[in-house]
């Protein structure tokens, strides 16, 4: 059987004492919940104007895995490091602001 949660404290005389109020935190396993990347909130415009000319200047379409290579070296320039996931993100941000546009399968900055 479990027991109530409960802490102590060592005292001046160095004994043990219940703490008063004590309230306990629950825990959930796995990692813990951060803040959700947001590519339009986390990334400031210039940081995007400045990646996607870096991005554009070299080509005027890709496809998407020479995309995703071109935005990730690109926005790490810029001080946005992207993993696999928030470059699938960002991706779909850039396309859904009309950043980028695709036709025909292929990715084109606007």
């Amino acid at each position: 059987m479990d027991f109530e949660p409960f802490a102590f404290r060592i005292n001046e005389r160095a004994l043990p004492e219940l703490m008063e109020d004590y309230q306990t935190e629950t825990k959930t396993s796995g990692r813990p919940q951060g803040e959700r990347f947001d590519a339009y909130k986390d990334i400031s415009e210039q940081q995007h104007r400045i990646a996607l000319e870096a991005v554009f200047s070299l080509q005027d379409e890709y496809g998407y895995k020479e995309l995703g290579k071109a935005l990730k070296e690109s926005y790490a320039l810029v001080g946005v490091p992207l993993s696999d996931n928030k470059l699938v993100k960002l991706i779909t941000v850039l396309k859904s602001k009309w950043m980028i546009v695709q036709e025909n399968g292929r990715k084109k900055n606007r």
